[in-house]
């Protein structure tokens, strides 16, 4: 089965410096980039990102980086480390994002296998990491930092200030140095190197071109009608497919205002002071915020509750229906508009949505109640089903078709195919080059015809949407030959505030069993409002009455689940509450907070075999990374609880 759209070409502008040029002589003053520091917000225009990267440039060039060379950058979304990655675009460079998370370990794996002599990072913490990695990849050369705090008595480095005036000298005698080498660009070029998320093993560099990037930046801003000035924030890792489509290829394509956020910690706030128009969130981030939501309801006053409860559930039946044009009686229309001033409006406005045009969220599956609250709150959030080989775009909602149970149509000049297997393939000019130094994975991937394997099973249904069901290698069958998939049960799970993250386990068994991680601050609020005592995330995990709780949402999944006749079998007979949280530096999670299910499976074997040995409980030990890189060790006993099924209880005939 195909399908196919058509688009626009992409025209003589084909490289990122380029565009760059284009916009600093069209639109010299219009704002570029925003960043908060100090609690006050820095503007920079066209012109001044066009100087900045230029001055860099130049400074780049003269400690000898050169066409085909690459700069790793690392640290969090500020305008100084984009702009270095068109910097080393304009000598021909390939600049490698690395997740500023990245313990060294893996920054050293992304560095040698690169084959860097460069780096750029952000602040002493991550000039900390690569010096590690220098002394185990001595080819790591030159260290520059953007932020000097910390700094001073470190040897071997270059700050940002120091390279733009290295730059200064060069442009003063060779005025065309940078601008001769933006000229010898070609769209076929390699832009970006971004590593994919490595579930299932070493992550593996994705080559990127400017024709794949700017032809994505294209068709997803002509797909949804983004203009210059929309404003989005810059606070997903630069490193991520997703953050470099958003904030950096569509930023010089539609002439974005990127806005880059003060820290972590201030994203909220940041978020409510831009109002962005254009908006992106992967599921786990809407998760959390629905959680925060409901926190602060559960503490507030009898009557503000019942007055949220009331409106939501209006708010569910006619918010959907309003942002896809289908008819709303007068009477509900009337209650919506009042639910807007005393619930929709004030929500929306402390979630930083009052602005938002449009919204996407993609990256994992999402859950249709958490898809539909935001729906409900009139905010236009769609599904985007895309990937790193794909340039991010693949599939999305069209206004007006917009359903929880899809991730949409195929963006203009994407074809679509389903295998006979029931895989997705793809086809499109975003299709990745190459993964980098690795001919026979490109091999797997792409087909010499151009279509991309995507690992993910799904089909498309008679709307011509494309409905994904789970990851193809993690969709299976219990013994008596129901449907197992554990995606998506693990996203009914997600749904309530008090559960972070679920892994469930089911293929070739008799019945289906989940670990659950819990939110340690929507269960920690839970507990203290019912003064359970509790020292540590271990000691509340295991508490009796967080079990019951645990308990009374997933026989609320499983009623849920009996109601689908596919998925009814698959209904979760038992459970037990994990003694610590998934974490991504012990390997467990990838750094785009992808479970990875094999290695779970593999290193809490333990604990899987007494699920479906009819155990009570079971002792584990295992090897943990604190968060300042040292190892350790935690054990202790998790209880096993059994659930009874929601009637009726169907089988797969």
């Amino acid at each position: 089965m195909t399908t196919g759209a058509t688009g626009s070409a992409t025209d003589a502008r084909d490289t990122f410096p380029k565009l760059l040029a284009e916009r600093a002589r069209t639109s010299p003053r219009r704002p570029a980039y925003r960043e908060k520091e100090h609690g006050i917000w820095q503007t920079y225009d066209w012109a001044d990102v066009a100087a900045e990267v230029g001055r860099l440039a130049a400074g780049l060039a003269d400690l000898g980086f050169k066409r085909g060379d690459r700069l790793i950058v690392i640290g969090d979304n500020r305008p100084r480390l984009y702009w270095s990655m068109c910097a080393a675009q304009s000598l021909g460079g390939v600049p490698v994002p690395v997740y500023q998370d990245s313990v060294a370990a893996e920054l050293a794996y992304v560095v040698e296998h690169a084959g860097a002599q460069f780096a750029l990072a952000e602040n002493q913490e991550q000039v900390d990491k690569l010096l590690e990695v220098r002394r185990k990849v001595p080819s790591l050369a030159i260290v520059i930092y953007d932020d000097p705090r910390g700094l001073r008595h470190y040897d071997g480095l270059l700050s940002f200030a120091e390279v733009q005036a290295l730059g200064d000298k060069v442009l003063a005698a060779t005025p065309d140095r940078v601008s001769a080498e933006i000229a010898k660009g070609s769209g076929a070029d390699d832009a970006i190197m971004l590593y994919t998320s490595g579930t299932t093993g070493r992550p593996k560099g994705a080559v990127l071109s400017y024709d794949n990037l700017v032809w994505a930046a294209r068709a997803g801003a002509e797909f949804d009608g983004l203009e210059e000035g929309d404003e989005l924030l810059s606070y997903l890792p630069m490193a991520w497919v997703g953050d470099h489509i958003f904030s950096y290829a569509q930023g010089y394509v539609v002439g974005l205002v990127v806005n880059c956020p003060e820290s972590a910690a201030t994203v909220m706030t940041d978020l409510r002071e831009i109002g962005p128009t254009y908006y992106f969130a992967p599921p786990r981030v809407l998760e959390n915020l629905i959680t925060q939501v409901t926190i602060r309801m559960e503490d507030a006053g009898f009557l503000k509750r019942r007055m949220f409860q009331y409106f939501m559930g209006l708010a569910r039946k006619v918010g959907p229906a309003r942002l896809d044009g289908r008819p709303v009686g007068p009477i509900d229309r009337l209650l919506y508009a009042l639910g807007n001033v005393v619930v929709y409006g004030p929500l929306k406005n402390t979630l930083g949505m009052s602005r938002v045009r449009v919204a996407y969220t993609a990256g994992e599956a999402v859950g249709p109640e958490i898809f539909n609250f935001y729906r409900a709150l009139g905010v236009n959030m769609k599904q985007l089903y895309g990937q790193t080989e794909a340039s991010v775009f693949v599939t999305i909602h069209p206004n007006g078709e917009v359903f929880s149970d899809t991730v949409g149509k195929p963006v203009s000049n994407v074809e679509l195919r389903i295998a006979e297997s029931g895989e997705v393939l793809y086809r499109s000019p975003g299709v990745f080059k190459e993964y980098f130094k690795n001919a026979q994975a490109t091999d797997d991937t792409k087909t010499a015809d151009g279509w991309v394997h995507t690992g993910d099973a799904g089909y498309l249904d008679e709307r011509g949407h494309l409905r994904i069901i789970d990851r193809a290698k993690d969709v299976g069958k219990l013994n008596d030959g129901t449907l197992f998939a554990p995606k998506f049960i693990e996203n009914k799970l997600k749904f309530f505030p008090h559960i972070n993250e679920a892994v469930a386990f089911g293929h070739g068994r008799d019945y289906v069993a989940v670990f659950v991680n819990i939110d340690m601050a929507a269960v920690g609020d839970w507990a203290e409002r019912r003064n359970i005592a509790y020292a540590s995330y271990q000691e509340l995990a295991r508490a009796k009455e967080v079990y019951d709780l645990v308990q009374s949402e997933i026989e609320r999944v499983n009623r849920d689940l009996a109601a689908d006749p596919r998925m009814a079998g698959a209904q979760i007979r038992r459970f037990l509450i994990l003694h610590k949280a998934l974490e991504a530096d012990d390997g467990e999670l990838t750094r785009t907070n992808k479970v990875r299910r094999g290695f779970i499976g593999e290193r809490y074997g333990r604990l899987v075999d007494a699920l479906y040995d009819g155990s009570r409980s079971a002792h584990i030990k295992v090897d943990v990374t604190f968060e300042d890189g040292r190892k350790g060790m935690i054990e202790g006993d998790v209880e096993i609880r059994d659930l009874a099924p929601a009637l009726p209880l169907k089988r797969a005939s």
